[in-house]
């Protein structure tokens, strides 16, 4: 499936944006999002979206050298890992699923569209009549494609009496690396962070990878198996100052720069699990109108009284020795309401960084997260 050189742009624009609305204050804190599954459940509400709704969610998720329906392919296309006589088979789970309330008339129109996307599918569930075991069903589902590292995407009182539907897009990767990590190469090391020096395991090894250095960023691609990529980046200054001056152009020019070197890396293992508050994170990013009364989701039902009540995300990164595993879940909640070359080069992650697991050939962007207490 082909992924055209613009889809790859507005993706990695978007991928940066939520990063850098979910995250904080830049280089302060851990902080991890599933570009991902965010961009997979935003296209599923823009697929129901009409007018002003569906334009504002076109913009931020395909800007305007791309559309909607090739963020989708791109998408889609990063379903589809590699397969290597020898290596360890890749696992990635992807679920899109509208859950919805039996008296919520869904398009026809919409459920087809829905069962062309990857594991898309309509089911039901009884919000109205049973608020909890709608949010139990939703929590189990989730947690079964997520292999469990997200037991509860919809924590106590996200689903009430008044929601009609929620759509979920979740996501479940776990990769081994090309060549591991010696696990007898491990010692502890000092990662220096906001607060002083941290002794911390520290991974190592000498192999060749993809690696550039440019505008203050040495980027190295820890290869894994399937065409997954872990990069991470690592800037020559502080965190915060150099976080802050990373636009989508830097970027995109420091991941094309990259070529294969022997590289002599050093960096901790990784464990995250941040939920994220994405509904202020989309309104801070212009998606507003899909959370109010005048939102037009007439693609999705025909009932004008259907908005977004809430949006919620969590996302589950790690990485060993062995090789990477992550998960992510978004949700979208819906409401009725009253209408109104030469020696190795040296990549030693000791201080806070960023990081990418990417699938190389699409440059979809399935983690993007900030490291600064490992």
């Amino acid at each position: 499936m082909e992924v055209t050189t613009d889809a790859n742009a507005a993706h990695l624009r978007f991928a940066l944006a939520v990063h850098r609305a979910t995250a904080g204050e830049p280089g302060i804190d851990d902080a991890c999002v599933s570009p991902y599954s965010a961009a997979g459940a935003l296209a599923l509400v823009a697929e129901g979206a009409r007018g002003e709704t569906a334009a504002e969610i076109t913009s931020l998720l395909a800007g305007t050298g791309s559309t909607t329906a090739e963020q989708v392919r791109l998408l889609d296309a990063a379903a589809a890992l590699e397969s290597r006589a020898g290596q360890e088979e890749p696992e990635l789970a992807v679920s899109n699923t509208l859950w919805a309330w039996d008296g919520l008339a869904v398009e026809d129109g919409y459920a087809e569209a829905l069962e062309h996307r990857t594991s898309g599918r309509v089911a039901a569930a009884p919000f109205v009549d049973d608020p909890e075991a709608a949010r139990a069903a939703i929590n189990a589902d989730v947690a079964a494609t997520t292999r469990n590292l997200i037991p509860e995407l919809l924590p106590p009182g996200t689903v009430g009496p008044d929601t009609v539907a929620t759509l979920v897009n979740a996501l479940y990767l776990r990769c081994a690396w090309r060549h591991p990590f010696p696990v007898g190469d491990t010692a502890d090391g000092d990662f220096h962070g906001p607060d002083g020096p941290l002794p911390v395991p520290m991974m190592r090894q000498t192999a060749r990878m993809r690696y550039a250095e440019a505008a203050g960023w040495q980027a190295v691609a820890v290869p894994a198996a399937g065409g997954v990529e872990a990069v991470v980046l690592l800037p020559d200054r502080r965190l915060a100052d150099a976080e802050a001056g990373l636009d989508d152009a830097v970027l995109a020019d420091l991941l094309a720069a990259m070529a294969p070197e022997q590289v002599r890396l050093t960096m901790p293992r990784v464990s995250l699990d941040v939920p994220v508050p994405f509904g202020a994170a989309l309104r801070s990013l212009g998606v507003r109108r899909m959370f109010t009364p005048q939102a037009d989701l007439g693609g999705l039902s025909g009932d004008p009284r259907l908005q977004v009540s809430e949006v919620l995300h969590q996302a589950v990164l790690r990485l060993d020795e062995s090789g990477l595993e992550g998960a992510a879940a978004t949700a979208a909640t819906m409401r009725l309401v009253s209408l109104p070359t030469g020696e190795p080069v040296v990549v030693d992650v000791n201080r806070p960084f960023l990081l990418l697991v990417r699938h190389a050939a699409t440059g979809a962007v399935y983690f993007a997260a900030r490291v600064v207490t490992p």
